[in-house]
């Protein structure tokens, strides 16, 4: 098939690879504008457009894909189809209907659940037992088009946004060829979706990285799994950032102790306090210092219990 790809990020590369490989003819990347990275700020080409400029594909980067010269450019282009992936924008009707298949989605969940902007984190934040790709009729609305094939997995018990991020770039890349043969064939039958069992996935921010210690262990060990590697999760001590990488819970319940409060030291892991339960930390970074397991933090920075995390 001839197909413009629409994509930006990381997770949409699999795709755009899968689609190369498996022998369609690319006839337009779309991605985002190169953004400013660095002290020096110097421009730096998505994740999208390196791998395609690597095919020798041509690249389109509209700031706006709904202004009439960005939507001309498309129409222009010949095409079966448009597919996107975490393309970063909303794609207006004129876009969505100008080709004989329309536009059609990778999604990282399980629609209708997880509709917006960061699926694949908040399903670990959530505490789901599984996850996957939907690959989705595109409409106007946000995540909101008729479901035409899906493929899941179950999360591990210490899956992270990344780890899981990763597994489903791949299964989305692979999923999204294997739609395109029946959706060619005519033997994909459009699900509609019906309303969402959750809220929206909204956006990741860095502030959603604090914890918050009056929470449960329980929810804050899924908020440091979920926000791992991006924004990653912290807390502070004596006025220094404390960023938490990885953390088991434990059910036991020390009264009179202040919330965020380090309750036991051992060789290699601090318990701290929190609304319900002890959080186990066991890899941790020290503002201006490496990541590090626990251990070897103690090593060479000394916790006193009694402290508070703020």
């Amino acid at each position: 098939m001839k197909i413009i790809f629409m994509g930006t990020p990381d997770f949409a590369v699999g795709t755009l690879e899968a689609l190369v490989k498996a022998g369609h003819e690319i006839t337009l990347v779309v991605s985002q504008p190169d953004r400013p990275k660095g002290r020096g700020h110097e421009l730096v080409p998505t994740p999208v457009k390196a791998a395609a400029l690597a095919h020798k594909l041509p690249v389109y980067q509209p700031a706006r894909i709904r202004r009439e010269d960005a939507v001309e450019r498309l129409r222009d282009t010949e095409a079966d189809v448009i597919v996107a992936a975490a393309f970063g924008q909303l794609i207006p009707k004129a876009v969505l209907e100008m080709k004989r298949y329309g536009c059609i989605n990778v999604h990282g969940s399980l629609l209708p659940k997880y509709r917006g902007a960061a699926p694949i984190q908040w399903a670990v934040i959530d505490g789901e037992e599984e996850s996957g790709i939907t690959i989705m009729q595109m409409d106007e609305g946000l995540d909101t088009g008729d479901m035409l094939l899906k493929a899941s997995i179950p999360l591990e018990p210490k899956e992270t946004g990344g780890s899981l991020f990763d597994k489903l770039s791949a299964l989305g890349a692979s999923l999204c060829v294997t739609a395109l043969e029946k959706l060619e064939a005519g033997e994909l039958k459009p699900e509609k979706q019906g309303e969402p069992p959750t809220d929206y996935a909204r956006m990741l921010t860095k502030e959603m990285g604090e914890l918050d210690w009056a929470r449960p262990a329980a929810e804050l060990e899924r908020l440091i799994r979920g926000l791992n590697p991006w924004p990653s999760a912290y807390t502070r001590l004596s006025g220094k950032t404390v960023k938490i990488w990885d953390a088991d819970v434990c059910e036991e319940e020390q009264a009179g102790r202040a919330l965020g409060e380090i309750v036991r030291v051992t060789k290699d892991a601090v318990y701290v306090a929190c609304g319900q339960g002890l959080l186990k930390i066991n890899e941790l970074q020290l503002q201006g210092k490496k990541r590090m397991d626990t251990a070897a933090f103690l090593r060479g920075y000394r916790l006193e219990e009694g402290s508070i995390f703020q």
